[in-house]
């Protein structure tokens, strides 16, 4: 009988151990029967302190960019009140203020417009600039240069934040759950997608974890962030970090402990080598999933069985993710052990950059 590393017997029966599990097993292998109950010297407060402070976008900055993307909803639907049969229909907030995800560093946020498919060009480049007219016609007392066509949106510049707002085009036919077709950023494909499934989707994970999951979700992308500083080539986008974290906290993992969630992250990256199929069941069952494989890596959208978040991804990228992980996961474990707060923060400083004091 074959049994990977960290599987146990119960009754002559292999099962698989939580990955928090694993990660104790591995200590003490890998220190030789070390106490692994001994507290380490940076710990989840350190963590949770260091977020508050350099991760964390502010409360009051939230509710300002809050307030700028109502702005425009609110003017949109009081034109579409005035001209019903509009060309657009809707502004929905898609990005990661709208999921409580957003850094400190952000500054752009991402919203969907709802535009009526018949009436919109589906070549993207006359798409985005047809949309551009129609912003323009609906915020008249805005100046035109500050509507410009981007990579699969339209960025809107506001001047006084200078915070600008990406508006992505979501072809509409009135579908439930405002289920529309929209340009992904990396493969430049038409898919479908829905808003406020998606929102859903991760209000649900926050419901199961209160304030945990979404501060480890910031912890990740964080590290993302220090991770791309240094390796250019290195890419994850932050949609594959929520369903990631989604997906170990559905699994069991205990998103309380940060230093614990970031750990079992960088474990479950390593030791899947991110080659296991990742989905969920909120909206559809397996059986609509590919029956092959659709990528290096497969990470499916939880809206849409068909949409493999990950389809861009390379070997290349995929072995970049997992020997960053590897390095992340070893400078925790070492740090676990530190005997000294000096190297305990060093290490962590490796994975959480080095504005990370303890």
């Amino acid at each position: 009988m074959f049994m990977r590393p960290g599987d146990s017997l119960v009754a002559g029966c292999p099962f698989h151990l939580p990955p928090q599990v694993v990660l104790y097993s591995r200590r003490l292998s890998t220190l030789g029967g070390r106490d692994s109950l001994a507290r380490p010297l940076v710990q989840h407060g350190h963590i949770l302190a260091f977020a508050e402070r350099s991760v964390n976008l502010r409360r009051e900055d939230v509710a300002k960019y809050r307030d700028q993307v109502n702005h425009l909803r609110d003017q949109l639907g009081s034109h579409v009140s005035k001209n019903p049969d509009y060309d657009l229909v809707k502004i929905l907030n898609s990005g990661s203020v709208a999921k409580g995800t957003a850094l400190k560093t952000i500054n752009d946020m991402d919203v969907a417009v709802y535009v009526r498919r018949a009436r919109a060009p589906v070549e993207e480049k006359r798409l985005l600039e047809w949309l551009v007219g129609r912003l323009r016609e609906v915020y008249p007392t805005m100046a035109p240069d500050q509507f410009q066509a981007g990579q699969h949106c339209v960025r809107v510049s506001f001047r006084g934040s200078g915070l600008d707002v990406d508006v992505v085009p979501v072809l509409y036919e009135s579908e439930r759950d405002d289920r529309g077709r929209l340009i992904t950023r990396d493969t430049g494909q038409w898919v479908m997608t829905s808003i406020p499934l998606h929102l859903k989707f991760i209000r649900v994970r926050k419901e199961r974890h209160p304030q945990h999951f979404a501060q480890v979700v910031r912890l990740l992308k964080w590290w993302v962030r220090e991770r791309s500083k240094v390796d250019p080539g290195f890419q994850l986008k932050s949609f594959l970090v929520e369903l990631l974290v989604a997906h170990l906290g559905d699994s069991g993992v205990d998103l309380s402990d940060y230093s614990v969630g970031l750990e079992s992250t960088f474990a479950y990256v390593v030791r899947s080598g991110l080659r296991e199929r990742v989905a969920f069941d909120d909206n559809y069952g397996a059986s609509m999933l590919p029956s092959k494989r659709a990528g290096v890596i497969e990470i499916y959208d939880p809206v849409n069985p068909e949409n493999n978040v990950a389809e861009s991804y390379t070997e290349g990228d995929c072995s970049r993710i997992v020997a960053a992980a590897q390095e992340a996961f070893d400078a925790c474990t070492e740090a676990h052990y530190a005997t000294t707060r000096r190297r305990a923060v060093e290490l962590w400083q490796t994975v959480l950059g080095p504005s990370f004091v303890g």
